[in-house]
Order: structure tokens, then C-alpha cells, then sequence
């Protein structure tokens, strides 16, 4: 079966690329550029990877990133108090907290005191809230890209039957909350498929879209998929790789050689999902500063 390999890397790029002329309006009308600050706490050393790559992507097209770094047995109150200092900070458009955090930390509690206004994380219970409801708010990145490579690759939810695998707070549930509102490239009928399945593939053959977000290398095969689905891949797994120099490579949630024959279109991994998650990222600060900075606009 042809089948269309949805590229996020290049989708993400020119994604920046729109941005990047946004900011720089944005900069040129008011004399600000829009601001993200960054919070890493500890020295976990994927996360320190992640941050520095969110802030590479903000100076790629004029976003001012802070990065603060925290030695790990910096005390909750200690962390509140710096993000109530960037809740008063004009310049500061969005916060995000990387996480995990310490185990001593309660990531609930810092989360919720993040301002919804600058939750471009899209976490805050407020914009839960929102996004539940279909009204405005941030909504978490990874779901947000997913819904623009469908708009970008014209492929339309309404009326479809989408699967989505896992039921976490950062994909599955927002996934789920985005496609069943009746709206452009929503009106989706959804359904969340997690451990409490008996066999999960009752459910997946069923999907015209499956959305794979559950951190199993290459759970999804061809027997768990009927002709014509489309797949977003959202696992990034690493697996042992003897052959290459780090010894390791990166494998979704879905054996991609095995269900590519029944496929309409797909993602890979890497270079699927992943790029849209900072993309989104950067599209969620642009639009908070443009509200502070342009609110009569």
C-alpha cells in the first residue's frame, strides 16, 4: 500500500521558520521579545539535554530562554519562590519546569502554581480545564504537534475513529480532549486504550488513526492494525544496537517495517513527533508574549 511518511523534522523547521518572523515583528512593534524561562532541578543528564535544546531553539528564532539550574536538594518552598518571582517578571512570557523533579519536590504543587497565562507547558489545571472544555488555554505540546501535522498533512479527524494508546497527563488524555470537540480537525471518536484492556488489539484494528503513546518498543505490529490507518508515533525507545558506535537506537512504540505495508500515512522515529514537541513549544511563548505585549491585537 502507498503510504505518505509524515515528516516532522522538516515540518518543525518550517514551523520555526514562521515563528522566527513572528518574534521578530513582535520585537520590531514593541521593543521586547517574547521570554521563556527554563527551570532545571538536579543534574538528571536527559534533562539537561532537553533544556539545552529548547534553549538553542528559542535563540534560533528570537525568543529570550533563561535557564536557571538548582542543585537537587534545593527545597520546594525554595523553587515556588522562584517561580512566583517569574510569574511578576514582565519579561517572562512562559515557564516551563523540567521534570522530573526531586523526589523530595511535589511536581503537583510547583506545577499549580505556575500563572496559567505563562503555562506554556499547558499542565496547569486551569488550562486542563480549558482545554476539557474546549475553551482557550495552552494545551501540552506533544498533542498540540500532533494535531498540526494533521492539519499540515490534511488529515482530517472528523468522523474517524481514533485510537489512542495510553492515558498519561502529557499525550493520552490531552490527545483524547482535542479530538472529540466539534471543531476543525477535531470531531474524532476517540478512544484511550491502556493496561485495563484485555487485548488492546480489539480496539486498534478498529482505528482509522492510532496515536501510540505508551513507552513500549515496537509494541504495535502489523497484526494490531487494520489496512489505511494513519500512525502517529510518539515513543522514543532506545534499544541495544551492537553495530553502532553509542550501542544503542531509537525505536518507537510501533515496529515501523512491520505495519508500513498496511499504512496510509506514518511517522517515524526519530524525526516524527519529537521535533513538533519543541515547535510547539516555542509557538506556545510566541502567543503568550503576543497577549502581554500586543493585548489590543
Amino acid at each position: 500500500m502507498h503510504y505518505t511518511l509524515i515528516d516532522g523534522l522538516s515540518t518543525a523547521k518550517t514551523i520555526r521558520e514562521e515563528l522566527s518572523i513572528e518574534t521578530h515583528t513582535i520585537h520590531s512593534s514593541t521593543g521586547h521579545a517574547p521570554g521563556l524561562a527554563l527551570l532545571l532541578v538536579g543534574n538528571n543528564p536527559a534533562s539537561e539535554i532537553y533544556v539545552t535544546n529548547k534553549a538553542k531553539a528559542c535563540q534560533e528564532i528570537g525568543i529570550n530562554s533563561v535557564i536557571l539550574r538548582l542543585p537537587a536538594e534545593t527545597t520546594q518552598d525554595q523553587i515556588l519562590l522562584q517561580i512566583h518571582q517569574w510569574n511578576e517578571d514582565p519579561t517572562i512570557h512562559g515557564i516551563l519546569v523540567q521534570l522530573p523533579l526531586p523526589s523530595h519536590v511535589d511536581s503537583t504543587v510547583i506545577l499549580e502554581q505556575i500563572s496559567p497565562a505563562k503555562d506554556v507547558d499547558g499542565f496547569h489545571p486551569s488550562n486542563v480545564g480549558n482545554l476539557v472544555l474546549g475553551l482557550p488555554g495552552f494545551v501540552p505540546c506533544t498533542p498540540l504537534g500532533i494535531v498540526e501535522l494533521m492539519k499540515r498533512y490534511q488529515i482530517d479527524p472528523s468522523g474517524k475513529h481514533v485510537v489512542v494508546l495510553g492515558r498519561s497527563n502529557i499525550v493520552g488524555k490531552p490527545m483524547a480532549n482535542l479530538l472529540y470537540h466539534k471543531r476543525a480537525y477535531s470531531n474524532a471518536i476517540v478512544t484511550i486504550c491502556h493496561t485495563g484492556a484485555n487485548d488492546i488489539r480489539d480496539y486498534t484494528r478498529q482505528a482509522d488513526i492510532l496515536i501510540a503513546a505508551v513507552g513500549v518498543s515496537k509494541l504495535v505490529t502489523a497484526d494490531y492494525v487494520k489496512e489505511g490507518v494513519a500512525i502517529f508515533d510518539v515513543g522514543i525507545n532506545r534499544i541495544d544496537a551492537p553495530e553502532k558506535k553509542s550501542g544503542y537506537a531509537l525505536c518507537g512504540d510501533v515496529d515501523f517495517d512491520s505495519v508500513l505495508s498496511k499504512c496510509s500515512a506514518i511517522t517515524p522515529v526519530p524525526k516524527g513527533v519529537g521535533p513538533m514537541t519543541i515547535a510547539m513549544l516555542l509557538s506556545n511563548t510566541v502567543r503568550s508574549a503576543r497577549k502581554f505585549l500586543t493585548p489590543s491585537i
